[in-house]
């Protein structure tokens, strides 16, 4: 029976990480979980699957929930904000973490895991994005498995099993294109943030919804493979596949492409990084063949949507590059969805960004928390 601590159990992850857990009860046992301010989910969960320990991040959710605790007599350890977060991370009753928070606030937690041996479910794009090189070295160091939630690397995941690496040509990055597909610069000058947030396949937070409609969502997960899979940028495309059935490709030397095929239900690459490398029963749609008509793939377009070719210009540049691409992208969507910039602006803060703060080439942890503070607290006050 593994033994699990979600971080980020009242989000989209980690619900759905909890339908796996309760489709295969006796193969999995909820250790810890955590949220951010979400009590009322996070009573339910506890009443539900009694884990040892909770931690909240909010000061207030976190009264409520050991108030709650104490009122039922339960054994719940309850703990509060980024220390608690590691705490959890690092049970010795713990054998992988699902890291599903958003943002960096992931980066922390999951770096103390690796150290103390844990296996990482990772959802959270931002914990390579901003120090892959970290995470990978200190991965490899406590020969911990990183394994990749995100349907896009779940699926180059699976195509590259049984093959030798060095005959990898390219690994080729699905996108659904978002709800803005084929729209030109003018017809997104005016786009609200209603309009960006109803993706046409996913369901998924604000954050993600609006980082998939200016295609930083794709961005991310392209600077978030070359890590995983140790590819060159150049050997990393990405193809618009407005269906979503093929959540990715990988391209082998001889002109193979093996391409990895489901329903848009995240709860498979869920599952597939928390049973590794067994595979259980279904806990999604099978795909009918004779019902999926024609597929569609396109060349993404990077003049009109510039997050996604910055996040490539980041990716090669390197160094603290990609954490500066982050933090402002974080502090951006934040801006346009309390209706401070427009859908646009986005992509025009990201680039001047890019050019404001220096890149260090080589870097520690605290470098990377002090440039995504930096950058925020510049990004806050530009807009106050």
């Amino acid at each position: 029976m593994r033994k699990l601590a979600i971080l980020g159990v009242t989000g989209s992850i980690g619900t759905q990480t909890l339908d796996v857990i309760r489709k295969f009860k006796d193969k999995f046992e909820l250790i810890a979980v955590s949220a951010n301010k979400n009590f009322d989910k996070m009573i339910d969960i506890i009443g539900e699957f009694r884990p040892q320990f909770v931690t909240m991040m909010d000061k207030e959710a976190f009264k409520k929930v050991q108030s709650y605790c104490a009122e039922k007599k339960l054994k719940t350890n309850v703990f509060f904000g980024m220390d608690g977060l590691i705490e959890i991370s690092t049970l010795s009753s713990v054998d992988m973490i699902v890291t599903a928070v958003v943002g960096m606030v992931g980066l922390l937690p999951t770096m103390a895991a690796i150290k103390s041996g844990k296996d990482i479910a990772l959802a959270n794009k931002e914990t390579l994005v901003t120090g892959g090189e970290l995470v990978i070295k200190e991965a490899k160091k406590n020969n911990v498995k990183i394994l990749p939630v995100d349907s896009e690397h779940g699926a180059i995941f699976q195509c590259l099993q049984g093959n030798d690496r060095t005959s990898v040509k390219s690994i080729i990055v699905t996108a659904s294109g978002g709800p803005f597909r084929r729209k030109k610069l003018d017809e997104l000058k005016d786009v609200t943030v209603d309009q960006a947030l109803k993706h046409p396949r996913w369901n998924m937070g604000k954050k993600i919804s609006i980082d998939s409609a200016t295609l930083m969502n794709k961005g991310l997960e392209v600077i978030e493979a070359h890590w995983l899979f140790n590819m060159d940028y150049d050997n990393i495309k990405v193809v618009v596949h407005p269906e979503s059935v093929i959540h990715s490709m990988v391209e082998y030397s001889d002109g193979s492409v093996i391409a990895q095929l489901a329903a848009t239900d995240m709860r498979l690459p869920i599952q597939y990084a928390l049973t590794y490398p067994n595979r259980y029963g279904a806990v999604v749609k099978r795909v009918n063949f004779f019902k999926l008509g024609s597929l569609t793939f396109e060349e993404p377009d990077l003049d009109t949507f510039k997050p996604l070719k910055l996040a490539y210009e980041a990716g090669r540049i390197g160094g603290t590059m990609p954490a500066i691409l982050n933090a402002t992208n974080e502090e951006a969507v934040k801006l346009f969805i309390h209706k401070k910039i427009k859908f646009l602006d986005i992509g025009d803060i990201l680039e001047e960004s890019m050019n404001k703060f220096e890149v260090k080439n080589s870097y520690k942890l605290e470098d990377i928390l002090e440039i995504d503070s930096k950058v925020k607290e510049y990004i806050c006050n530009k807009f106050d």
